[in-house]
C-alpha cells in the first residue's frame, strides 16, 4: 500500500493527478477549497498541509483504487514538481456560443424541454471544466450549473451527485468565488425551496424569511421568499399564519405590477384557506388566480389544476369533479415529466381515499 511520511504541495499534486479529478473535484473529495488546493500546487515542496488535512489526504490515498496508487508512485518518483499550466480560457467563438446556448436553455426549461435544456449546459460543462476556465468562462460554468439545478428541481431530483441540490451547491461556491453577491442569494433563495420541496418546512420558513429582508436581492425575489414563507407554513399547518404573510406578499406584488406573481399569491393563499377550513374563500381565491394568471406551461397548468382538485376535493359535493380534475392532472404531469408534482398528486389522492373510507 502507498503511503506518505509528509505531505506537500508536490504529493498532492500527484494524488490529484493519480485519480484524474480536476482541481475543484478534488478539493470536493477531500473537504476543502479549491483555492487551498491550488495553492499547495502552486507552491509544491514549500508548502505542507496542516496536520488534520494530512490525515484527510492519507485516507485519500488508502481508499484511491489499487491502480491509482500506481499512478501516484509513478508520477511521485518519475515526475519533478511543476506548477500547473495558467487557467486556458474558452476562445471568444466559444464564449458567444456558450451563451447563446445558456439563452436557448432558459427557453426549453420555461416550455418543460429538460431533455433540450440538460443537454444544452451539460456540454459546456463536460466540455470546459471550472478548474481551466478564467472569470468569464466561470460565470459561464455557474449559470450553467444554475439552469441544470432548476431543471433537475422542477423535475423533482433533488438529492444526491446529479440533482439540483448539488448543481447549486457547486454554483454557490463559484459565485462566491467570483464575490457576485446578487448571485450568491439567489442560489440561496434555491437552495431553500430545494429544501422546502424535501420536506425540510420550518427550516426553509425561516430561511425564506431571512431571505425576504435580504438587499443582495430584487424587489421581487424578496417578496418571492415572504410568499414562500407562507407555503412553508401552509404545508406545516400554519395557515392562519401563512395567510398572514402570503397576504403581504401578495400586496408587494401588485405595487411591483408582477402580474403572474400575484396571481400565484392567490393560487397560494386558496389552499392555506382550504388547510384552515374556509372553502367559500378558498374558491373564491381560487377563481381569481385561475383567472389572472398565465398557464402557457405545462408546469402553470399542473400547479393550478393540483391546486383547484385540491379544493373540490375537500367538499364532498364536488369531490368526483375533483378526482377527475386529478386525473386530468396527473396525465398531464406525467407527460411534462414533472415527477415531483406527480407524487404532489398521488399524495393528494391518497388522502382523499383516507378520508372516504
Amino acid at each position: 500500500m502507498s503511503t506518505v511520511q509528509l505531505w506537500t504541495g508536490r504529493e498532492t499534486r500527484a494524488l490529484r493527478g493519480a485519480l484524474r479529478l480536476s482541481v475543484r473535484a478534488f478539493a470536493e473529495h477531500l473537504g476543502v477549497a479549491p483555492r487551498t488546493v491550488s495553492k499547495w500546487e502552486r507552491l509544491g515542496e514549500t508548502t505542507r498541509p496542516y496536520p488534520d488535512t494530512q490525515a484527510i489526504l492519507d485516507t485519500a490515498l488508502q481508499r484511491a483504487t489499487p491502480e491509482a496508487q500506481a499512478r501516484f508512485q509513478i508520477l511521485l518518483a518519475g515526475t519533478p514538481y511543476a506548477p500547473p499550466l495558467p487557467r486556458q480560457a474558452p476562445s471568444v467563438w466559444d464564449f458567444e456560443t456558450w451563451a447563446d446556448d445558456l439563452e436557448r436553455a432558459v427557453i426549453a426549461l420555461s416550455r418543460q424541454d429538460f431533455t433540450t435544456s440538460t443537454m444544452l449546459t451539460g456540454r459546456w460543462l463536460a466540455r470546459f471544466p471550472a478548474g481551466q476556465l478564467d472569470a468569464r468562462g466561470l460565470y459561464l460554468h455557474a449559470r450553467s450549473l444554475t439552469l441544470l439545478g432548476d431543471a433537475h428541481r422542477d423535475q423533482g431530483k433533488l438529492r444526491g451527485p446529479q440533482s439540483a441540490m448539488s448543481s447549486y451547491r457547486r454554483a454557490l461556491s463559484l459565485y462566491g468565488e467570483l464575490d457576485i453577491p446578487r448571485r450568491v442569494a439567489q442560489i440561496e433563495l434555491s437552495l431553500t425551496v430545494v429544501s422546502e420541496m424535501g420536506g425540510e418546512l420550518q427550516a426553509a420558513a425561516r430561511d425564506y424569511a431571512r431571505l425576504a429582508t435580504d438587499e443582495r436581492l430584487s424587489d421581487r425575489d424578496r417578496a418571492r421568499s415572504r410568499l414562500w414563507i407562507g407555503t412553508a407554513l401552509s404545508k406545516d399547518g400554519e395557515h392562519a399564519h401563512a395567510t398572514s404573510v402570503m397576504s403581504e406578499a401578495a400586496r408587494e406584488f401588485d405595487d411591483l405590477g408582477e402580474a403572474d406573481d400575484w396571481s400565484v399569491a392567490h393560487q397560494k393563499l386558496a389552499l392555506a384557506h382550504r388547510g384552515a377550513g374556509n372553502l367559500t374563500e378558498a374558491q373564491r381565491l381560487i377563481t381569481i388566480a385561475g383567472a389572472s394568471g398565465t398557464t402557457g406551461t405545462p408546469m402553470q397548468k399542473v400547479r393550478l389544476s393540483t391546486a383547484q382538485a385540491h379544493i373540490l376535493l375537500s367538499d364532498t359535493g364536488t369531490r368526483a369533479q375533483g378526482l377527475a380534475l386529478l386525473d386530468e392532472t396527473a396525465r398531464l404531469a406525467l407527460d411534462s415529466g414533472l415527477s415531483h408534482q406527480l407524487r404532489s398528486i398521488e399524495s393528494i389522492r391518497v388522502d382523499v381515499l383516507a378520508e372516504a373510507r
